[in-house]
């Protein structure tokens, strides 16, 4: 099981992620999707 809660990420002035929150269940498969630049990598 994965278990994120109100992750917020800044770099200088850039706020990365913004309390972000997700639940991922074991077996369970999940994808995130976004434009460039929204913070997907940095989320993991």
């Amino acid at each position: 099981m994965l278990r994120i809660e109100g992750l917020s990420i800044r770099f200088g002035n850039v706020l990365a992620l913004d309390e972000v929150s997700l639940n991922v269940e074991s077996g369970q498969v999940c994808g995130v999707i976004g434009p460039n630049g929204s913070g997907k990598t940095t989320l993991f």
